[in-house]
């Protein structure tokens, strides 16, 4: 599916209806250049899960966890990840195996370790269609 993105707001929106949508064992990967919206479109995300705490890029933790919605999130950002066998040693089968949803920035770093049923979400910028304007593509 693509979707068309025309400022901040949308991409937020369609993060929120993915997130009132989750179901538990969910997997999204979240892939683009610096500065996108990953992490705009994660922020609607937990807001669609009932999770009102601000939301920001795990990029130096790798991992925030956030319990307070109807599932929990488990938001990672694997951009400083080299081989992904590094997630075994933060328990990453738990988080991806268990009861929440994840969200996970760089997604494809680590495609070789994600389960099949994991949703790719690329978001593209287009600048002869405006500055704001993101294309968004859901596998």
């Amino acid at each position: 599916m693509v979707f068309e993105s025309q400022n901040e707001n949308d991409t937020y929106q369609l993060g929120l209806q993915a997130g009132e949508s989750a179901e538990p064992g969910d997997i999204f990967c979240l892939d683009g250049d610096l500065g996108v919206g990953k992490t705009v479109f994660t922020a609607g995300f937990a807001k669609g899960l009932g999770i009102d705490t601000p939301i920001c890029s795990p990029t130096f933790t790798i991992l925030q966890t956030y319990e307070e919605g109807r599932l929990p999130l488990y938001h990672f950002d694997v951009y400083r990840i080299e081989d992904p066998d590094e997630m075994e040693e933060i328990g990453f089968d738990e988080y991806a195996f268990g009861e929440g949803v994840c969200i996970i920035e760089w997604g494809k770093q680590i495609a070789e370790i994600l389960p099949e049923h994991t949703k790719f979400v690329t978001i593209e910028k287009d600048l002869d269609k405006g500055f704001d304007y993101r294309k968004i593509t859901i596998e």
